[in-house]
């Protein structure tokens, strides 16, 4: 769905202050958990990425107060949150939490993301291509994954984040408001 038709949801900034002083260790663990399955259940990522496998990826979800870095090697893909991104990233990729997830489950084009200034890609593009085709092709189910294993609680906690994280649908037709261009 293209950014223009929908707002990105954000993390309010009340929230996102709230969370500048939590330490990122705890979230160490749970990441190192969703590397590992993306790994187990999507390999053809990491594989499809060639020469850029081994270059790193830096991920500034800019309503949060925190990144990530991620380095996609196949026998190895590691990701970590980090306070401030580093300066030797090969890629650096800027962009609203949901509108990052959205890119990696489908729910929003990145070109459109991208020409609306939603999203902000600085560094080697060719390596930022080769990343977005091969997550494309592997329809990764990114909320799907981190909800795996909470047992009773990943029904709830999975609807609570798909809602958190869901684009505003605008309602379509004239009786709704909306406008026809032809």
């Amino acid at each position: 769905m293209p950014a223009s038709e929908t707002a990105i949801p954000t993390v309010p900034p009340f929230l996102s202050s709230l969370m500048r002083p939590l330490p990122l260790l705890p979230l160490q663990p749970v990441l190192a958990v969703l590397i590992s399955r993306i790994r187990r259940h999507h390999p053809q990522i990491f594989e499809r990425l060639g020469a850029h496998a081994d270059k790193s990826f830096g991920i500034d979800p800019t309503d949060l107060p925190f990144a990530f870095v991620l380095t996609p090697h196949p026998n190895s893909p590691a990701v970590s949150a980090v306070r401030a991104l580093p300066a030797s990233l090969n890629v650096r990729i800027a962009g609203p939490l949901a509108g990052l997830i959205g890119l990696v489950e489908g729910d929003f084009d990145g070109d459109a993301l991208f020409f609306s200034r939603d999203l902000r890609v600085d560094g080697d593009v060719e390596a930022v291509l080769a990343l977005r085709n091969a997550i494309d092709d592997a329809e990764i189910d990114l909320v799907g994954e981190v909800v795996r294993g909470l047992g009773p609680l990943k029904a709830p906690a999975e609807r609570a984040l798909r809602s958190l994280l869901r684009p505003p649908r605008r309602a379509a037709g004239p009786e709704a408001g909306a406008t026809s261009w032809n």
